[in-house]
């Protein structure tokens, strides 16, 4: 395991931390990669690349019609909102 010294410095109103190339290049991360911090203990903070989510073309793309098409019940309709005439009542 890599372990480097890092300082936080203000940041506007915020404060953050520099990775280093170095150190993004062994987690195997870019400047656009999310990252999910978590508090361990006191004084002790996680890291953790996490995929992003998926967008609307992602999800397109891995649509398949034979697996994910059709009707998810295949009963006939059960109430008067399946269809009926204007009017009616059930």
């Amino acid at each position: 395991m890599k372990t480097i010294a890092i300082t936080i410095s203000a940041w506007g109103n915020s404060h953050g931390i520099r990775l280093s190339r170095e150190l993004m290049q062994s987690l195997g991360i870019t400047p656009d990669t999310p990252l999910q911090a978590t508090v361990l203990a006191k004084g002790c903070l996680e890291l953790r690349a996490v995929n992003p989510r998926a967008s609307l073309q992602d999800k397109l793309a891995a649509f398949d019609p034979q697996l994910h098409g059709g009707e998810f019940m295949q009963d006939a309709p059960q109430g008067s909102e399946f269809g009926a005439e204007f009017g009616t009542a059930p």
